[in-house]
């Protein structure tokens, strides 16, 4: 008997879901979640994403692992295709339609902490992603000291230098503004920013074309998945890091490859909030 999941994908960065609220660990092992990722020989997907029961109060646990294996902290493509997946495991426990549901919202535990995302009535999902960390310790990069902000700093990487600002939104990342980001061979200079020796912990690294001052285009190199077609904490932390280079608005449109995200840095409450689709793709079972 395969294990049962449902794909889903947020602005085509695509996830395996497994209803995993019967037991408080993962059903897989990180190596079958490389298999299970594989797009020639297994499913296919930038990472497995595991809805767990609930810890000290909150609805459910999120884990993921990447399609390398590797276990990141949070994934804001990821929590809107949990949120709608945990929609339709409900709906289906109820046998209840899913749209009756909604609005809906959960408090998800994360290794990056509590994460709220809600559903709304139009199938937008909407997350509270929390305050962004700023200071060098909390990315962590040793780019400045650790009570210090990484902002605009030089970096030299492939023999060229960038000037680069770094955003924690529960897991690292390194943005750099660029003139045409089209231009950029994410696929070289992508790998070389995740593993530089200045990022401990590794990196996202997200380059970002400012149109206007409230639309950017971005592109994103996501540390233990490679090229994606979307990133939601890195679309978090591009706003952020153009807020505090003073390039962009509170709020704005974050152009992705796989499509739009909107992005508010709240003057109110400094918490980030970010909104966009998730869809289903597929239903299935695997033995891999």
């Amino acid at each position: 008997m395969g294990i049962e999941f449902i794909k889903y994908h947020g602005l085509g960065n695509d996830f395996i879901l497994i209803d995993n609220r019967t037991s408080a660990e993962p059903c897989l092992t990180p190596e079958q979640a490389v298999k299970w990722c594989d797009r020639h020989f297994g499913i296919g997907a930038d990472g497995v994403i595991f809805a767990l029961p609930d810890q000290d109060g909150h609805d459910y646990t999120m884990r993921i692992f990447n399609s390398d294996g590797s276990e990141p902290e949070m994934c804001g493509n990821g929590i809107r295709c949990l949120a709608k997946f945990l929609v339709d495991l409900e709906a289906a426990d109820a046998n209840v339609s899913s749209e009756s549901l909604l609005p809906r919202s959960y408090k998800i535990h994360t290794l990056a902490g509590v994460m709220v995302p809600k559903i709304e009535a139009n199938g937008q999902v909407t997350v509270d992603m929390g305050q962004p960390h700023l200071l060098a310790a909390e990315i962590p990069t040793t780019l400045a000291a650790a009570d210090q902000k990484v902002i605009a700093q030089p970096l030299e990487v492939a023999g060229q230098t960038w000037d680069v600002t770094c955003v924690s939104m529960g897991n690292p990342h390194c943005i750099t503004f660029v003139e045409d980001v089209a231009a950029i061979a994410l696929e070289t200079i992508g790998p070389k920013f995740e593993h530089h020796a200045v990022f401990p912990q590794r990196t996202n690294t997200e380059f970002i074309e400012v149109v206007r001052r409230d639309y950017l285009k971005m592109r994103v190199w996501e540390r233990g998945a490679g090229i994606t077609l979307a990133c939601g904490t890195g679309a978090c932390a591009v706003l952020v890091a153009g807020v505090l280079n003073g390039i962009c608005d509170r709020r704005a449109t974050i152009e992705l490859p796989g499509g739009p995200l909107e992005i508010e840095w709240s003057e109110l409450d400094q918490r980030v909030y970010m909104t966009g689709p998730a869809e289903m793709v597929f239903a299935g079972q695997s033995s891999i």
